[in-house]
């Protein structure tokens, strides 16, 4: 069955706290049989009658603010995932497994979006300086890292760095390749480059800042996924 035609129910079913009631442990030894089968109606079977597990365990997470139909949501793709890849012969009940899934799914969701939302706060915009440019807030904030470019040096290999440079917009491109020598640029000081381009030093300084910024992330993005 296509996942979108089995989701949306599920949704509708745990949206209105609408649950079918927990298989007896019967039940789900007749359910999951039929399952090992490739009995597709088993199966669905065995997904709604553990969406009270869902909803239980998102109780878990709602002092997170997340929205609960998202958590909801998240939980569901859990519990799918859960049933889709259960061993038949496990010695652990499938309710058992099946949090761990549902959790685990939400915990991904969470620091997902937890990135993401420190991302979008990182370039929050909070005025101009004297020359009309916008400052952004990774361009004020304290460096967390005594020197960001030596530690990308360190932890990183040049081929990693060199797939980052492309989330670079031009001008960060520019001052970032000029600074640091890529692309057989020549090194050059940040009052070099302001010269250059006809701007502040302080403005390639952050400039230079918010592209290191960002190059970072990428870096540590890329780590978590590996």
């Amino acid at each position: 069955m296509n996942l979108l035609l089995l989701i949306l129910p599920l949704l509708g079913s745990i949206n209105s706290e609408s649950y079918p009631e927990i298989l007896s442990y019967e039940e789900e030894e007749y359910y999951l049989k039929k399952w090992q089968e490739k009995d597709e109606n088993a199966r669905n079977i065995l997904i709604e009658h553990n969406l009270r597990l869902v909803a239980h365990i998102v109780k878990k997470f709602e002092n997170t603010k997340e929205d609960k139909e998202d958590l909801l949501s998240i939980g569901a793709f859990g519990l799918i995932k859960a049933v889709d890849t259960y061993h038949f012969d496990a010695k652990t009940r499938l309710a058992t497994y099946a949090s761990k899934c549902i959790e685990n799914e939400i915990l991904m969701y969470l620091r997902s979006s937890k990135k993401k939302k420190q991302t979008t706060w990182l370039y929050s915009a909070i005025g101009t300086d004297k020359d009309g440019n916008e400052i952004k807030l990774c361009d004020v904030i304290e460096d967390p890292h005594p020197t960001m470019m030596e530690q990308i040096l360190k932890e990183e290999n040049r081929t990693k760095i060199m797939e980052s440079l492309s989330i670079l917009n031009d001008r960060e491109l520019d001052i970032i390749s000029c600074r640091f020598g890529f692309f057989n640029h020549p090194v050059e000081t940040q009052r070099e480059i302001s010269k250059r381009m006809n701007i502040s030093r302080s403005y390639v300084s952050r400039i230079e800042k918010r592209a290191l910024t960002k190059i970072y992330l990428f870096l540590t993005a890329t780590n978590t996924n590996e």
